[in-house]
């Protein structure tokens, strides 16, 4: 039975990795700042699927040494999903880039110095948007984003300079350990747990009516399920070795997305809003929210990416994306999460 480490195991991507690698027999070894939050992990992941004795934990943090040699050791492999993913932007962009940057390259190294056969690095669709639009106008992993580009966020700035970072740190004597890069676009789905990630928000705030009228804002999405599927098959694809993926399944407007829920979830959207918002009452908002602050440079904007890649090297397809959209709503209010 392989052992593999999952970092950051508090958080929504690298729960579902967790659940996915012990459904397909694997033993799971995972990193969180603090043990205390062993029992909550725990727990979100027995709803889900049985751990037995197959789960352990580590203490780790990304800005220190200590604690990663012990966590990748006897690993065959490693899934290095922690990150810092802010609700808000940091006025210093350092406060995401370091941790991001440095955690990576910890990981790196302890994964190599133990002889770990393949590392798959959580990245972003971030480090590959913020550019100038390809021919064709969609996305593919042969484009980087560039941390000046207009509208690059510190958090855009943090994946795509922790990515080059661990690509360069390949480049220069990694041994037998190879690597893959997953790179999502905003994850939405089932909850693991009552702490969603942040891009979860998108789903949330239309179904309990925070969001009272719809702004011109659209995402591509990508259910949580099939990034932690994508995450399994670069781990063990031998095609995946060198490689970065997408894992996104389609754009969708904000006014797209509520009317998925109107239509499919009956009386439990009754709150969800109908009308749209002039793009001048966004940015007043924007002033008093930092969360929408962030997003403020994205109104009327539409990114299209390709999952071409992913499919064609490792089999990989997502779910339709109105099943993900519906399955997030349910499981955020079975869990008591939102209100409606």
């Amino acid at each position: 039975m392989e052992t593999v480490l999952v970092t950051g195991g508090s958080g929504a991507i690298a729960r579902w990795c967790i659940i996915e690698l012990l459904r397909r027999g694997y033993a799971v070894r995972t990193t969180v700042r603090d043990l205390k939050r062993e029992p909550e992990v725990r727990a979100a992941i027995a709803k889900e699927t049985d751990p037995g004795d197959r789960l352990t934990f580590g203490a780790a943090d990304l800005l220190r040494d200590d604690g990663w040699p012990e966590a990748v050791a006897g690993c065959s492999a490693v899934l290095h999903v922690a990150s810092p993913f802010p609700p808000a932007q940091p006025k210093n962009p350092d406060d995401l880039i370091v941790p991001a940057r440095e955690g990576t390259l910890r990981v790196l190294r302890a994964s190599v110095a133990a002889g770990v056969s393949r590392v798959v690095v959580t990245s972003s669709a971030a480090a590959i948007a913020y550019t100038k639009p390809p021919a064709g106008g969609v996305y593919t992993e042969d484009e980087w984003s560039d941390p000046a580009y207009p509208g690059a966020t510190p958090y855009v700035q943090s994946k795509t300079i922790a990515e080059r970072a661990a690509w360069d740190f390949m480049k220069n004597g990694a041994g037998a350990t190879t690597m893959s890069v997953v790179n999502p676009v905003a994850v939405i789905g089932p909850v693991a747990g009552d702490d969603p990630s942040y891009s979860f928000q998108a789903v949330s705030r239309v179904l309990t009516g925070d969001m009272p009228a719809l702004p011109r804002l659209g995402f591509s999405f990508v259910d949580v399920r099939d990034i932690a599927d994508l995450h399994i098959r670069a781990m063990t694809g031998p095609s995946a070795a060198g490689e970065r993926f997408l894992g996104v399944a389609t754009f969708l407007w904000m006014a797209e997305l509520a009317k998925i829920l109107r239509d499919r979830l009956g009386p439990k959207a009754r709150r969800v809003p109908t009308r749209n918002a002039p793009d001048v009452l966004i940015r007043l908002v924007a002033l008093f929210d930092p969360s929408i602050r962030s997003v403020i440079s994205e109104l009327g904007v539409r990114t299209d990416f390709s999952h071409e890649k992913a499919t064609r090297l490792l089999g990989w397809t997502p779910r339709p994306i109105e099943d993900t959209i519906v399955d997030c709503a349910q499981s955020m209010i079975q869990n008591g999460i939102v209100k409606v």
